[in-house]
């Protein structure tokens, strides 16, 4: 064996964990190899061609600010960028992008061609090699040996995939790319428990089909935005979405032909996502509707390829004709590809640790929809976290566990390790009990430092920061010195925005904390220019007004950090402690939670319980699980 077959990381897939774990570990220095089943489909998009929306986009915000990649890209490759929510609190509010899906694949692999100590190679792995219960490498379909120190697996939908259109069920994997069926049985042989999930796309049609006079057009905003922090240049050309619905005919023909949904046929084994319902889910579950929504969402600049999202269906194709050419605008559509259901195998996530590495076997780390999850920024995030640890295991340093008040990340990765999930798991806001301190516009401030800790971030982002941070500082400690007085100019001011006139002199901080004022307001009170970024007033704004908001939610969180402080044993013998409900005690040996918050946080131990085992920590005389 030659030392070029030797790698410190090897990251199986490429999809959009895969390459956030590659670009992490190479990044930190390690010789990382990144296989895929074909190279043309690195970070491809399968499903809807689009990043970010509600939490999604601060996650891809934060993994941005650790250090990773997609952010970067889709600024780049975009045909449509929106905020959405502008109407509701900050809390809530998120980007998201429509892809130029095939330039976003070639930007992100010229990127991973680019990166120092990463390979990438094109091969179909078949066993990763284990010796005592510890990751040695992997061995490819054509008998290739690759020594390796740590494993990521990043399979996506490809683990005994199987597309569903109709009566007709195949082994596939997305888009009609090879499954990976021996990797699937070794992961089961291994003892892992597997379950069946299953996700699902549209039919897509030509654009030249459509008639676009009988839909509503969905332009993307005038002022350019970005994911990225350190992005500067904006694409400005943007391309419109459209709206139209589904009409009582297309209800009607769904339900004439329900005996040929693989959803209703019984064909589908697996369990689908909640929060992305087929169409003939949807019609069956919310009968008293008269129409959904259904939005025409172009595939990119290059092509006529048309996403007609809302209409998720494994119906057979002809009946999949028949439904579009009763929705408006689609009555003459061309249909370019079927939409179809996927089944596929995924880990069950309480599993692995927070640091997303195996219990069962040291080194073989997992990331992205084997965890259970759905979504391109979910696997991302997650495949950052597995990347930055499989890393940082290597080099000796500490795991980079993300808690539920730093970021959505955290969020997932607490969710998925010790709760678990029935069904492929969707980041919602309502998830987040911190909502107000993850938002969108301070994923840099709650996450700049992680990502330098673990060497992600360049000294001249760093600096940028760190002036940004600095320069926040400032002005929200000089708004507390400056008093504004009842004086004309500041009445006149204050009327015009519909507030209530002033009777005395107040600080600027606290008339800033009015709903009708903002900072613009208060600059032109004190007859001041803005010289602050908007980034960076924005910032500003928004931490005064939400300041006892803000202040109740950290209480909580100290409150839930002294918790996590207390830390439970590893190799605890749960057996031991006695007045623990069974099913709790169940729960707590499977889940193996890391310290008392995180086992207040699994179903089925109750306050009781928690109360029961710190009682016994606490003792000292901790019983041991015997080697």
């Amino acid at each position: 064996m030659t030392d070029n077959m030797k790698y410190d990381v090897v990251v199986i897939g490429a999809g959009h964990a895969g390459v956030e774990a590659g670009l992490a570990s190479a990044r930190k220095g390690l010789s990382t190899l990144m296989l895929t089943i074909n190279l043309d489909n690195i970070a491809f998009m399968p499903c809807n061609p689009s990043v970010g929306g509600p939490a999604k986009g601060i996650v891809v915000r934060e993994v941005d600010a650790l250090g990773g990649e997609m952010a970067k890209v889709i600024d780049k490759t975009h045909i449509q960028m929106r905020m959405l929510n502008t109407g509701k609190g900050p809390a809530v509010r998120a980007l998201r992008a429509q892809a130029d899906k095939v330039f976003y694949q070639q930007e992100m692999k010229r990127v991973l061609e680019d990166e120092p100590n990463l390979d990438i190679l094109q091969g179909m792995v078949d066993e990763i090699i284990i010796e005592d219960e510890t990751v040695k490498g992997i061995r490819t379909n054509i008998g290739t040996i690759y020594d390796a120190e740590t494993v990521i697996v990043t399979t996506g939908t490809f683990l005994r995939g199987e597309i569903i259109l109709g009566d007709l069920k195949y082994s596939s994997g997305p888009n009609h790319q090879m499954p990976s069926v021996p990797l699937a049985d070794q992961l089961k042989d291994l003892g892992f428990d597997i379950v069946r999930f299953k996700t699902g796309t549209p039919p897509r049609v030509n654009s030249d089909s459509i008639d676009y006079d009988k839909t509503e057009i969905q332009p993307g905003d005038d002022t350019p935005m970005a994911f990225s922090f350190e992005t500067t240049d904006f694409i400005l050309d943007q391309l419109p979405c459209w709206l139209t619905y589904t009409t009582e005919n297309t209800h009607m023909i769904i339900n004439d032909n329900l005996h040929l949904s693989a959803m209703y046929s019984g064909m589908v084994k697996g369990t689908g996502p909640r929060y992305c319902p087929s169409i003939e889910d949807k019609v069956v579950r919310f009968d008293d509707k008269p129409r959904h929504q259904i939005f025409l969402e172009p595939e990119g600049r290059n092509t006529k390829e048309v996403y007609v999202q809302g209409l998720s269906t494994s119906m057979p194709e002809n009946v999949q004709r028949q439904m579009l050419s009763t929705v408006p605008g689609l009555e003459n559509a061309r249909m370019m590809r079927a939409g179809y259901a996927i089944e596929y195998d995924s880990l069950v996530p309480t599993q692995i640790w927070p640091s997303l590495e195996t219990k069962k076997i040291k080194n073989l780390f997992t990331a992205g929809q084997i965890n259970g999850t759905s979504g391109y920024e979910e696997a991302a995030g997650q495949g950052l976290i597995a990347g930055v640890n499989a890393a940082a295991k290597l080099l000796g340093e500490e795991p980079m566990i993300l808690s539920r008040s730093e970021a959505y990340i955290g969020v997932l990765v607490d969710d998925l390790v010790t709760k678990g999930t029935s069904e492929p798991y969707r980041l919602l806001t309502s998830r987040a009990e911190y909502r107000l301190l993850l938002r969108h516009d301070n994923a840099d401030l709650r996450l700049t430092e992680k990502g330098r800790e673990y060497g992600l971030i360049s000294d001249e982002r760093y600096d940028a920061y760190n002036v940004k941070s600095a320069n926040i500082e400032a002005e929200m400690n000089r708004l507390q010195t400056v008093r504004i007085k009842p004086n004309e100019r500041a009445q006149s001011i204050i009327e015009q925005r519909g507030g209530t006139q002033l009777k005395d002199g107040i600080l600027a901080y606290d008339l800033m904390k009015r709903p009708e004022m903002n900072y613009e307001s208060i600059m032109e009170i004190l007859g001041e220019d803005i010289v602050l970024a908007q980034s960076e007033f924005e910032q500003v704004e928004i931490q005064i007004k939400y300041d006892g908001y803000i202040k109740k939610s950290l209480a909580q969180v100290d409150k839930m950090n002294r918790m996590e402080k207390k830390k439970i044993p590893a190799d605890i013998d749960y057996d031991a402690v006695h007045s623990l409900a069974t099913e709790a005690r169940d729960r707590l040996k499977k889940v193996k939670p890391l310290d008392i918050a995180q086992a207040s946080r699994i179903s089925g131990v109750n306050p009781a319980d928690i109360s029961i085992l710190l009682v016994y920590i606490e003792q000292g005389n901790v019983k041991r699980v015997e080697a």
